[in-house]
């Protein structure tokens, strides 16, 4: 069970005012989530421009690995970073600072390719599930044991409707017999809900501005520390009991 830092991801630069959208900005604020019991970063690196970029990739890594030595860094391979499947290929190809790992969504046509390469490459697969056919499509793949870990990760506003397609996505893996660390998250209204049925079902969870700005409370938290460290003290309450 560990808990991730998610610290900026897709949200524009109006969604809070401590988002981090430069490599300094996302080292120093994955320094402070680590400070405040971050196990892993997973991280959206960001153009000059402001905008997500496979290429910034390199400069991203460096930086936080240099905050934080020995923490594992990840980032997304989302397909709408750079909405191009040959420049999101030759983009991974050609990293030079490789992150410990990487997520790939399953709903993406050409996620089999892009795990392929990341394998290729030595990078640890996260596997992206946010339905459970998502999750079919995984299980189905013949070298799908072969990830880090699975994401159930779900974009839903309704709770109930939330909470059943995770159940749901559990199942499939579950009948497949799928063994790896599994780490659920939920997006705004579900974020502390899931944070809290991650650890009754001892799974992994993540928590920052990439999913969510709130407190447990539903107030604005100040930053992704202050985030972090509810979320740490969630499990650390649970591992006392």
């Amino acid at each position: 069970m560990i808990v991730q830092a998610c610290i900026n991801g897709a949200r524009p630069r109006d969604f809070h005012p401590k988002l981090p959208l430069t490599a300094q900005a996302m080292a120093s604020d994955a320094a402070a989530c680590v400070a405040a019991g971050a196990a892993e970063l997973h991280i959206h690196p960001r153009g000059a421009d402001g905008r997500e970029s496979l290429a910034a990739v390199d400069a991203t890594v460096l930086a936080v690995r240099r905050a934080c030595p020995g923490t594992l860094v990840g980032v997304s391979t989302g397909a709408w970073i750079e909405n191009d499947v040959a420049r999101t290929r030759a983009a991974v190809a050609g990293w030079r600072q490789l992150p410990d790992y990487a997520s790939v969504n399953l709903s993406e046509a050409d996620a089999p390719a892009v795990m392929d390469l990341l394998r290729q490459r030595g990078v640890g697969i996260e596997a992206g599930l946010a339905t459970m056919e998502d999750a079919e499509r995984f299980v189905a793949l013949t070298d799908h044991d072969r990830v880090l870990r699975i994401l159930i990760e779900i974009d839903m506003p309704d709770l109930a409707a939330a909470l059943a397609e995770a159940s749901g996505i559990a199942a499939v893996l579950e009948r497949a017999e799928m063994r790896r660390p599994i780490l659920l998250h939920g997006v705004d209204a579900t974020v502390w809900p899931f944070v809290e049925l991650a650890r009754q079902k001892r799974w992994s969870t993540r928590v920052g501005l990439e999913d969510g700005k709130t407190l447990a409370d539903g107030t604005v938290a100040k930053d992704n520390a202050e985030i972090f460290a509810a979320a740490v003290a969630v499990f650390r309450s649970a591992s006392a009991g």
